[in-house]
């Protein structure tokens, strides 16, 4: 599969942001989908996780209450909504997919990747 992340930007403390990731092919429905971000000097870390079904979503303590992920199979695509946006948010944000098990928190347990998309919060 194939990702394509967008909806990134600049936005002020306190604002909101949709991004979205695009997937190619017809076995989306498959992949279990996780958000990640990275900012500058930082490791890559968990954002959000969902289920190929979405029955089941986890969530970074950090975005806890203020981000929602969700999707839509019929579209392929997947969804991060993230309100009450900090300074701290901001990162490069990436959506993954896995078809396997293992720790959904962990970059290692994606095969795929989509190419990240630019989330900056000013104060």
């Amino acid at each position: 599969v194939q990702l394509q992340a967008s909806g990134g930007g600049l936005v002020q403390a306190g604002g909101s942001l949709r991004l979205s990731c695009a997937a190619s092919g017809r076995t989306f429905s498959s992949y279990n989908m996780g958000w990640f971000r990275q900012a500058p000097g930082k490791e890559r870390e968990f954002v959000a996780f969902i289920t190929n079904i979405g029955n089941v979503l986890y969530y970074a303590d950090s975005v806890k209450g203020r981000f929602t992920i969700s999707r839509d199979n019929a579209k392929n695509t997947v969804y991060l909504q993230m309100n009450s946006l900090k300074p701290e948010d901001a990162a490069v944000y990436y959506c993954a997919g896995r078809t396997g098990i293992g720790n959904y928190a962990l970059p290692i347990s994606y095969a795929y990747w989509g190419q990240g998309t630019q989330v900056t919060v000013s104060s």
